[in-house]
């Protein structure tokens, strides 16, 4: 005998939620039950709202770049783009205020060194030397604004075409 149940016909005795009182499986509840039991992991960072003055009166000035993305270039053929965000930390405010009021300057020497670095380091098949590009990246931006303490990357990607 089929009965009318939540808008399809089941048959009776037969719904996979005849039995229980809620819609999910005993999997997916226990899933969620642990999930919201269980504390986060130890290397989770969360931020906190108003956290540039906690930043400023620890002494950090930082300066976020808008993402840069670069075409990785193989053999005269577009192989790819390698995408980067950088912050720029500053010595102090002061830095701070010139690093963003010559942030043109600073992205130009900063997609410079991108494609250059691109062109001879990349492929979008491999892992991208971090390292490396963080090395030339300070090298590249420094020679722009002397006040730049350091270039943090914040994301890093190469992807293939």
């Amino acid at each position: 005998m089929r009965h009318r149940l939540f808008g399809r016909y089941e048959l009776q005795g037969r719904s996979p939620r005849s039995k229980r009182a809620s819609g999910l499986r005993p999997t997916t509840a226990a899933l969620a039950l642990a999930a919201a039991v269980c504390p986060l992991p130890a290397g989770v960072a969360l931020a906190a709202e108003g956290g540039s003055e906690d930043a400023a009166q620890q002494g950090l000035y930082l300066v976020p770049m808008e993402e840069i993305t670069v075409p990785i270039i193989e053999s005269d053929r577009v192989n790819g783009a390698l995408r980067f965000k950088l912050v720029l930390a500053a010595r102090d405010s002061d830095g701070s205020v010139v690093l963003r009021r010559q942030m043109p300057e600073l992205r130009a020497a900063g997609i410079a060194a991108g494609l250059e670095f691109a062109r001879l380091d990349v492929s979008g098949l491999r892992p991208v030397d971090a390292i490396s590009f963080s090395e030339r990246l300070s090298t590249a931006l420094s020679a722009v604004d002397p006040s730049l303490a350091r270039v943090l990357i914040v994301e890093l990607a190469a992807e293939p075409a």
